[in-house]
């Protein structure tokens, strides 16, 4: 028992169930405790007081704050997130609904951050001080200054407004007919063999991928560049150089495998912000994702759907740090001995 307790992954995941935990306690005491009127938000200012008073006994909200919240934790351990007071439909169905498409926005904006930090962070590491290195530079501290709402307008204006490469809005052109079957529009497609549907559902998804990720890039980017040109001037490498090893593998196999870990760190949390950053994208583009239905519960104070929304982006967080250790301990494996 006492080496299952000691196990690094084990503990990791025993403070991921009290994160996850808090983090219910603080965004639904939150939720509650702002001003308005959820119930008389819910049924319109024209309804009546005892129409309003009955709708709010049956969402517990006369009741004290923490039987309000063990009612609720009970109804999550059966699945239920409660009743969403702008759709009137379980919130879990609510998020079964919207999660693939941010998912799908997600997945193709981590593919294009992890190509282009590991890239340009090795171009410019490699080299630095050169021209190559100063371009990315540049690029990185406006990635860095400039904030995804503001790249999702300039890239829809120039690649779908004056160059017209690509469409501006959605998820699919009119005329494309997909059947639901995992809410991935890319993936529905390739499973029922419509590959028309695919490139132009892979369409929609490059500049709201793209301006997702842009900030990303020029950060983890800045972060390689940093470790690499810090650890090629270590004397265990310059050792190397001088025993006629190849450059190529000193930098590759000896000094980029350190310096990755630092990098990874911030890439994988990057990961799990994108969800949090995507809302204001997902507008730009009527993307129809959690992040948008997050933010349209906010504005309505819709208890149940900010509490969920909230919950699976810490959720998301609390992989994204486990993810983290499963890596930087494969990339250093002194970090499972640590306590």
């Amino acid at each position: 028992m006492n080496k299952l307790l000691d196990n690094f992954y084990v503990r990791k995941m025993a403070y991921s169930i009290f994160t996850l935990l808090g983090i219910s306690i603080l965004i639904f005491t939150i939720a509650r405790v702002l001003p308005g009127d959820p119930a008389r938000l819910a049924l319109g200012p024209r309804a009546p007081e005892e129409v309003v008073e009955q709708y709010r006994a049956a969402l517990r909200l006369n009741e004290p704050l923490y039987i309000q919240y063990f009612a609720w934790l009970s109804d999550v351990f059966r699945g239920r997130l409660g009743i969403s007071l702008v759709t009137f439909r379980d919130v879990t169905t609510d998020i079964l609904e919207f999660l693939p498409a941010t998912l799908e926005l997600l997945i193709f904006a981590l593919i294009i951050d992890v190509i282009g930090a590991f890239a340009l962070g090795v171009i410019s590491g490699r080299r630095p001080n050169s021209l190559v290195d100063n371009l990315v530079r540049i690029f990185s501290y406006a990635g860095i200054a400039i904030p995804s709402f503001v790249w999702a307008i300039i890239l829809q204006l120039v690649l779908a407004s004056w160059l017209d490469l690509l469409p501006a809005y959605g998820r699919l052109s009119l005329g494309y007919d997909v059947r639901r079957i995992t809410g991935l529009v890319t993936l529905d497609s390739i499973l029922q063999g419509n590959l028309p549907a695919f490139l132009d559902a892979l369409s929609h998804l490059i500049i709201p991928s793209l301006a997702l990720a842009i900030g990303t890039i020029a950060q983890e980017a800045r972060i390689l560049r940093a470790n690499l040109i810090e650890n090629v001037n270590k004397d265990y490498i310059l050792n190397m150089y001088a025993h006629g090893l190849p450059s190529s593998t000193v930098f590759f196999k000896y000094a980029l495998k350190p310096s990755m870990i630092p990098t990874v760190t911030i890439m994988t949390l990057d990961m799990a912000s994108l969800i949090g950053n995507a809302f204001l994208v997902e507008v730009i583009f009527n993307w129809p994702g959690l992040s948008r239905y997050g933010i349209t519960a906010m504005l309505r104070k819709d208890l149940n759907a900010i509490v969920g929304v909230v919950l699976v982006i810490g959720l998301a967080y609390t992989l994204a740090s486990i993810f983290i250790d499963l890596i930087v301990s494969r990339l250093d494996p002194r970090v499972k001995h640590k306590r």
